[in-house]
């Protein structure tokens, strides 16, 4: 698993094609806690039934494209993913854990139902050195998810999540 020091260049955002896109749905599930406690970037979990249904050929790594949470709030809403084993923290389980890009005023979803549109990749999953190297990536891997989903009309892909 590669570094992600300062050797490696982060890779341009590649949007997957409209065939290519995935659709993730299930109920919001506890994940290992970190993501509000550590990184500062909660994030909701899908089920491991969710996760094993993923496609073999979906590499690991960063995802970006939009979410719902239609119990919650209506709206569909950027989100970044990460897909993977977080090396970091040497998980030993395929997770998928979205971060949505909206202020929910700390408020948790476990129980509810999250929709997901996965329509490009930010980069591959790296491991880190340190703590703050990881929360930094999360920074720049959400930067690249707003300047990319900025350049699309999200109303055209709503009926994706009726």
């Amino acid at each position: 698993m590669p570094e992600a020091e300062s050797s490696h260049q982060r890779p341009p955002v590649k949007w997957l094609p409209d065939d290519g896109r995935l659709f993730l749905e299930g109920e919001v599930v506890k994940g290992f806690g970190r993501g509000s406690k550590e990184l500062g970037c909660p994030t909701a979990n899908f089920p491991e039934p969710v996760v094993e249904k993923l496609p073999e050929s979906l590499d690991k790594g960063i995802y970006f494209g939009l979410s719902q949470v239609p119990s919650i709030l209506p709206d569909v809403l950027p989100m970044v993913m990460s897909v993977g084993l977080n090396p970091y923290y040497q998980n030993e389980r395929l997770s998928a854990e979205t971060h949505i890009l909206h202020n929910f005023q700390g408020r948790d979803f476990y129980g509810e139902q999250l929709k997901v549109l996965v329509l490009g990749y930010i980069r591959p999953e790296w491991n880190f050195s340190s703590l703050d190297r990881l929360i930094d990536a999360i920074n720049e891997d959400i930067a690249s998810a707003k300047q990319a989903i900025s350049t699309i009309d999200i109303q055209k892909f709503k009926q994706n999540f009726s």
